[in-house]
C-alpha cells in the first residue's frame, strides 16, 4: 500500500496492455473541486510514487489556479527516444482504452514529458470522447499549449507581482533558461511589456548581450541553425552560467533543481520566475527569500496551460483562453503576495491559499 493522507489519494490505477507491452499508472488525488486534471508523461523510469507526488502537486496548482478541477497524473513507462511513431501511437491508444472507465468522469488528461497534441489527439480519438484530453490540435478543437498560454501566464505573474512592489516591468533585464515553448514565448512576451531580455539558452549553452536579444532574430537563428548559441552579437556561455548573470529577472524554464547548493549564493536576480517545474528544492527558495529575492513559485507562475486546459474543456477560442488566464494569474499572483508574510515566503503563502480552497471544498461534500 502506498502512503494516504487527508487529502488523498482517492484513486491508484496501474495498467497493463499485453499487446503493446504498454505499462501505465494514473493516480486520481483529490476530486473535491472538480474532475482530477494533469498531464500523461512517458519516460522509461515512471514510479507509481512520482506519479503520486506529481498528482498532489496539481492538486495544489489546480487550487491556486482557481479553476473547477481536482489534481490528477498518469504516465507511461517507455523510453519514445526507442519507440517508432506508429509504436507510440499504439502505447497511447492502449493506455487509453485502459483508462476508459475513469476518463473523463474522475480524470481528463493533458500533454506531458514526450507527450504532445499529437498524442491527445490519439487518446481523444480512440475514447471517441473529445473531453478525453485538452492540449489537442486545434483542428479538434482543441487550445495546443503551443499558443503560449504557460509563457503568458509566467510573464504576467512576473509583471503583477513587480508592480505589487511599486515597481515596473519596463526596462528591466530578463535571463531565460530553455528556449523550447514557454521559453520562447516568454521571451516575446517580456520583450512586448518593455523588459530587455538579455540572455537566453538552450542544450547547447547560453548567449548574453547586456544590450537586449530580439525575439524575431533568436528565433530566427534558432530555427536556421538549431541553436541560440550561434547567435551574432552575442557572448556565448556555459548555460549553467545564465543563473549567476547580473538581471533582474531570472526565468528558470527547463530542467529541475537548476538552482541549488553549488549556485544559490551567486544569484543575483531580485525576482524568479519559477517557468519549469521544480527549479530549486524549498530549502534553497528560502535562502533566497531569506535574501529579499521574489521567489514566484511554479504552482503559481506556471498555471497558464492548466487554465487554458479549463477554457478548452469549456469550448473557449484562444482570445477567451488568454482573457481567462490573464484574470486568474492577476487575481492570484496578487492573493498570493498579500499573504506573503515578513519571511518573504511565497510559496508558503500561496500553499495555504491553495490547501484553504481545497479543504473549503471538501468541507461543502461533507468529506471533512
Amino acid at each position: 500500500m502506498y502512503a494516504v493522507d487527508e487529502i488523498g489519494p482517492e484513486r491508484v490505477f496501474e495498467v497493463y496492455d499485453q499487446k503493446t507491452g504498454m505499462h501505465g499508472v494514473a493516480v486520481i488525488d483529490n476530486t473535491a473541486r472538480g474532475v482530477g486534471k494533469g498531464g500523461i508523461r512517458m519516460v522509461p523510469d515512471l514510479a507509481t510514487a512520482e506519479v503520486m507526488g506529481l498528482a498532489r502537486a496539481m492538486t495544489w496548482k489546480n487550487a491556486m489556479a482557481d479553476i473547477p478541477f481536482g489534481g490528477a497524473k498518469s504516465g507511461i513507462r517507455a523510453d519514445p527516444r526507442k519507440l517508432s511513431k506508429e509504436q507510440k501511437e499504439a502505447i497511447v491508444r492502449a493506455f487509453a482504452r485502459r483508462l476508459a472507465e475513469i476518463i473523463p468522469k474522475y480524470y481528463i488528461a493533458g500533454p506531458d514529458m514526450n507527450m504532445s497534441e499529437v498524442e491527445m489527439g490519439y487518446v481523444a480519438d480512440e475514447l471517441k470522447n473529445p473531453m478525453a484530453c485538452t492540449g489537442k490540435p486545434a483542428e479538434m478543437g482543441g487550445l495546443p499549449h503551443e499558443l503560449g498560454s504557460t509563457a503568458y501566464g509566467v510573464a504576467l505573474c512576473t509583471k503583477t507581482a513587480i508592480e505589487f512592489k511599486g515597481k515596473s516591468l519596463s526596462g528591466m533585464t530578463v535571463a531565460i533558461e530553455g528556449y523550447g515553448n514557454v521559453g520562447t514565448f516568454s521571451h516575446k512576451f517580456f520583450e512586448e511589456w518593455g523588459a530587455k531580455v538579455v540572455a537566453v539558452s538552450d542544450s547547447r549553452g547560453a548567449i548574453y548581450n547586456e544590450h537586449g536579444l530580439k525575439h524575431a532574430e533568436i528565433m530566427k537563428v534558432k530555427a536556421e541553425q538549431g541553436t541560440v548559441t550561434a547567435a551574432h552579437g552575442a557572448k556565448v556561455l556555459d548555460g549553467k552560467a545564465l543563473f549567476e548573470l547580473p538581471v533582474d529577472i531570472l526565468v528558470p524554464g527547463a530542467r529541475p533543481d537548476v538552482i541549488n547548493a553549488g549556485n544559490v549564493n551567486n544569484i543575483k536576480a531580485k525576482y524568479i520566475a519559477e517557468a519549469a517545474n521544480l527549479p530549486a528544492k524549498y530549502e534553497i527558495e528560502q535562502v533566497l527569500m531569506k535574501k529579499g529575492v521574489v521567489v514566484l513559485p511554479d504552482f503559481v507562475a506556471n498555471a497558464g496551460g492548466v487554465i487554458s486546459s479549463y477554457c478548452e474543456t469549456v469550448n473557449m477560442n484562444s482570445e477567451q483562453m488568454f482573457r481567462m488566464v490573464e484574470q486568474k494569474l492577476k487575481a492570484n499572483t496578487k492573493i498570493m503576495m498579500e499573504r506573503t508574510g515578513a519571511d518573504n515566503d511565497t510559496r508558503k503563502a500561496a500553499m495555504g491559499v491553495a490547501r484553504e480552497r481545497v479543504e473549503e471544498a471538501m468541507h461543502y461534500r461533507g468529506w471533512k
